[in-house]
This record gives C-alpha cells, structure tokens and sequence, in this order.
C-alpha cells in the first residue's frame, strides 16, 4: 500500500508533463505487447518445413506442395508458397525467384511493421521528461526569488526535486522502450533472415531442376527450354485455332 501510495505520489508531484508521457508509456506497451504476439507467431521450424516440402518439388507434386503451404500463413510458408506457384508450369530460376520476391514483398513489412515506432516514442519520453524538469526548475526559482530567505534553501531543495520527476519518468519509461525495441528487432531480423535462408533453397533447387531438365531434352540451358515449351504452346494454339 505504501508503495502506491509513494507511485501516486511521485506521479503528482511531477505536474502536466507527466501525462503526455503516461500516454507513450501506455502506446509503447501496447506496440510491445502486439509484436511479441505477432513474431511469436510467425516463428517457424524451417527445416521441418524443407524435410516435408523438398522431396514433393523433387518429385513434381507441386499442387501437393503448395496445399502444405497455403495450410499457413506464417510468413515463411507464404513466401515458399509464391515460389512453388511459379513450379508449377514451365519455369527457370528466375521465374521462381521472382514468385519469392514477391511473396517477401508482401510478408517483411508485416514482420517489422510498427517496431520503428518503438526508439522515436523514447526519444520523446526522455525529451518530455526534461522539458517537464526545466519548466518545473523555472518555476521554483520564480516562486523562491519571492520567499522568505530563511526558507528559500529548504524550498529549492524541494522544487528542485519534484521537477526531477519528470525526467526520472521519462527515464523509466525510454530505458525499457528501448531494451525491447532491440529484443524484438533481433527477433524480426531472425525471422527474416530464416525467410531469406529457404528461400535462396528453394530457388537454387529450382534452378537445378530446371537446368537438369533442359539437359535431358538437349537445350543447353532452362531458359532455352522453358522459351521452347511456350513456343511449342504457341504453335499448338494457333492449329487449334484454325
């Protein structure tokens, strides 16, 4: 109870800049609290994901594939899902890369969304909280140049103190803004990391599989063969349409 009291206490004694910090203390809890739900939730074990979905690309089960990654939508299942889909025709490398690049478009900044926010809002907390000080001190001094002299040490003293709050308040609410700002810009960049990990595997298996499939139907390259299937397609369409 005394300890309450003492916060109720401090908190008055800073005066109005206390509040404007009271809400980014409140804003940068809540930014805290929804990214470490959200980076909880889009943690995923990578090479499980590759043990399931490698011997299905190898195999030609695209459809398969890609079912196991749309069951999803953690970021890692969706940006291997972009590339599977570029699987599923004739296709090089480059197609499939661009199918991921694509999908990380779409998935990076969800990752990182809002964590910006965290080191500006502590920045703000601090600066508050010495503007709150140096308009606090101002007042005393205005308030002790017109008291009594025997009184005017002991209500500095005072004055001077109670404007420190404000700075002390800033400081408790930046320090910690800024630990989990690093905390989860760590975790953020994990996960990215994870992402561009497989990814980069799924392309290079792709390429693999595309030059290997060129070689066997004598084109030097999976762009030749690739570029030949849509000319045979092309070919075909226009006896269709006749």
């Amino acid at each position: 109870m005394n300890s309450l009291a003492s916060i109720v206490k401090f908190f008055q004694d800073g005066g109005v800049f206390m509040y404007p910090n009271l809400l980014i203390l409140a804003i940068a809890t809540a930014i805290v609290l929804e990214r470490l739900v959200v980076l909880a939730r889009s943690g995923t074990s990578g090479e499980r994901l590759w043990g399931q979905l490698a011997p299905m690309v190898q195999a030609r089960r695209m459809d398969e594939a890609v079912r196991t990654c749309t069951q999803s939508m953690r970021p890692l299942y969706q940006v291997l899902a972009g590339g599977l889909r570029a699987m599923k025709g004739p296709f090089t490398r480059e197609d499939v890369q661009g199918g991921i690049d694509e999908g990380m478009t779409k998935v990076v900044p969800r990752v990182e969304a809002r964590l910006h926010y965290l080191p500006n809002l502590a920045n703000v907390a601090t600066l508050l909280g010495l503007l709150g000080t140096i308009i606090g001190l101002i007042q005393d001094f205005t308030a002790v140049s017109m008291a009594d002299p025997a009184q005017k040490a002991s209500l500095l003293a005072q004055g001077i103190s109670v404007a420190m709050n404000n700075t002390a308040f800033g400081l408790i609410i930046a320090i910690p803004t800024m630990l989990a700002y690093t905390f989860l810009q760590s975790r953020a960049n994990r996960i990215v990391e994870n992402l561009e990990e497989y990814a980069l595997r799924l392309a290079n298996l792709a390429g693999q599989m595309a030059k290997s499939e060129a070689l066997s139907e004598g084109y030097s390259n999976g762009a030749e063969l690739t570029q030949g299937r849509r000319a045979m397609g092309m070919v075909k369409g226009a006896v269709h349409a006749k």
